[in-house]
């Protein structure tokens, strides 16, 4: 049985590490386990893998992968994936939720403060040499508390839950939204509103998480309408995807101050280009997309992996199945 170990052309970051594949030869002796990092390779070696670990796979190199029976992407969003001939396949899909749910729910309350603290502003003005002191507290990046304010998560999965505890345990009051609000609240979640309600959930935050993943119904979900929802006061955070925001309305609304600011790791394009006027607005703060980086990363992947591939091989349930109807 062939395991295949894909890896983005061209991506350290996001690769997989060579011990990954090395430990998995030592412990499951009895697969043969193969890494490859270009298209070239791929093609040769799909053929005949059972098994597939990978971030990206063409509609052409799924066609051609006849014994193909599970994928597991280590992100969370796997909506590159979501081509209709692996969603109406047999081909079971697992994904790394669970191991980026802690991660990226950090990186989420550290966008907070820093949006509540005004340290993006004071970062531009150390830039610049500027003590601004009387700048900070007169100005838009004027520090505040976060206990007492709301929290709104659009998407309660793995992160959304995660940073609803961690919100909570700040006094934060925590709102969310979800496709079926009628099931069990998360930990830490005072109100769940529909999916239809988003408006609401806009209306009454001081701060809005995007975690949801990417479908039909969610690309494009914050529009010029919906910024015009939020307080004027209002911060925006995305850990999801670009996709879920139109960025050039962001963009009016933010000069526009129809909302106070952003915290942004994902977009539209990545890397996001030069020439974006996000880059130079004083009230955006950007992370180049490293929300689920962190030095234990791999390792976690590797318990997950490896306890799945023990799954499958004694014919038990994976975890962290994707609803491939849905896309999450």
């Amino acid at each position: 049985m062939k395991v295949l170990i894909i890896n983005p052309p061209g991506n350290t970051f996001w690769g997989v590490p060579e011990w990954f594949a090395e430990r998995l030869a030592k412990e499951f002796g009895q697969l043969e386990i193969v890494r490859v990092e270009n298209d070239v390779r791929v093609g040769e070696n799909l053929a005949d893998a059972e098994i597939a670990l990978t971030w990206l796979l063409k509609p052409e190199q799924f066609r051609e992968a006849k014994k193909l029976r599970w994928i597991h992407s280590p992100a969370a969003g796997v909506h590159q994936l979501m081509f209709a001939e692996l969603v109406n396949s047999d081909v079971i899909l697992t994904n790394g939720r669970e191991v980026h749910g802690t991660i990226v729910a950090e990186h989420v309350i550290a966008l907070l403060f820093a949006l509540a603290k005004g340290i993006h502003y004071a970062a531009r003005f150390q830039a610049q040499h500027v003590w601004g002191q009387e700048l900070l507290w007169k100005g838009t990046g004027r520090p505040r508390e976060v206990a007492g304010t709301t929290l709104g998560l659009v998407g309660l999965g793995s992160i959304g839950r995660a940073v609803a505890k961690s919100a909570a345990s700040l006094n934060m009051n925590v709102i969310a939204t979800r496709e079926h609000p009628e099931r069990e609240k998360p930990q830490g979640v005072a109100k769940v509103f529909g999916t239809q309600q988003l408006s609401e959930l806009l209306s009454e935050s001081d701060y809005v998480v995007l975690a949801a993943p990417v479908t039909a119904e969610t690309r494009g979900l914050i529009n010029a309408g919906q910024l015009a929802k939020m307080k004027s006061t209002a911060c925006l955070i995305n850990v999801g995807r670009g996709s879920l925001i139109d960025e050039s309305a962001l963009v009016a609304a933010l000069r526009e101050k129809k909302i106070a600011a952003a915290a942004l790791d994902v977009f539209q394009r990545e890397p996001l280009p030069a020439d974006s006027p996000l880059w130079d607005m004083e009230n955006v703060l950007i992370t180049p997309h490293t929300g689920g980086l962190a030095e234990k990363s791999w390792e976690r992947q590797y318990e997950l992996f490896s306890e799945n591939l023990r799954r499958y091989l004694a014919g038990k349930p994976l975890l962290d199945t994707v609803d491939k109807r849905q896309g999450y």
